[in-house]
């Protein structure tokens, strides 16, 4: 029994000499690891960079074009500031175009055919002499030779449609020829857009 107890407390002193208590490594302190180290101080201000905005390579102005606005008001406007000729006047009692008309008409086709998609309504209209009746058809003969006029010049006559409005709407009420001749007129204004199929 003794030797029992022996071997119970030699086992553990016999193993523990032959494989020893595994041993700590000693810390190696960072001076003998013979590297230099340097502390970074953080920057003053941020670093400047001229980074330049991507340019457009197609070198087209991104702003929407005045023209292609869905507002009827804005693109008559861009019309207008582009040298679209809104009114073109009439002698008393005629529908015949002066010459001066035709130059105006004229830049307007020009427009117009630049601007494919816009459709444009033609109104005539006409100075307070004569009957209701008999102005209503001569502003309608007015606006049709506008209309015939700008279709010989090459804009679509699907893309113009005429209106009379006889003397119902004069934009000067004066009694007298210089007044009357502001309303003897054809006026004209791009009031939609062709549908596209």
């Amino acid at each position: 029994m003794i030797h029992k107890r022996l071997i119970w407390v030699m086992a553990p002193l016999l193993l523990t000499v032959l494989y020893g208590c595994p041993k700590k490594k000693p810390a190696t302190k960072p001076s003998d690891l013979n590297v230099e180290t340097t502390t970074v101080a953080p920057p003053s201000s941020p670093p400047t960079t001229d980074v330049q905005p991507p340019r457009d390579q197609t070198g087209q102005d991104r702003t929407e074009d005045p023209l292609m606005s869905q507002d009827m008001q804005i693109v008559n406007d861009e019309l207008r500031r582009r040298g679209f000729s809104p009114d073109v006047y009439f002698a008393f009692d005629e529908s015949a175009l002066t010459d001066d008309a035709r130059g105006k008409l004229s830049r307007n086709a020009d427009l117009l055919k630049n601007q494919a998609r816009l459709n444009l309504t033609i109104e005539g209209h006409c100075d307070e002499r004569g009957t209701s009746e008999y102005n209503l058809a001569l502003g309608e003969r007015r606006a049709s030779a506008v209309k015939s006029y700008l279709g010989s010049l090459g804009v679509g006559a699907d893309r113009m449609r005429t209106l009379s409005y006889g003397s119902e709407r004069p934009v000067c009420t004066e009694h007298d020829e210089s007044c009357w001749s502001q309303n003897r007129r054809a006026h004209m204004v791009i009031t939609g857009r062709a549908n596209q199929g």
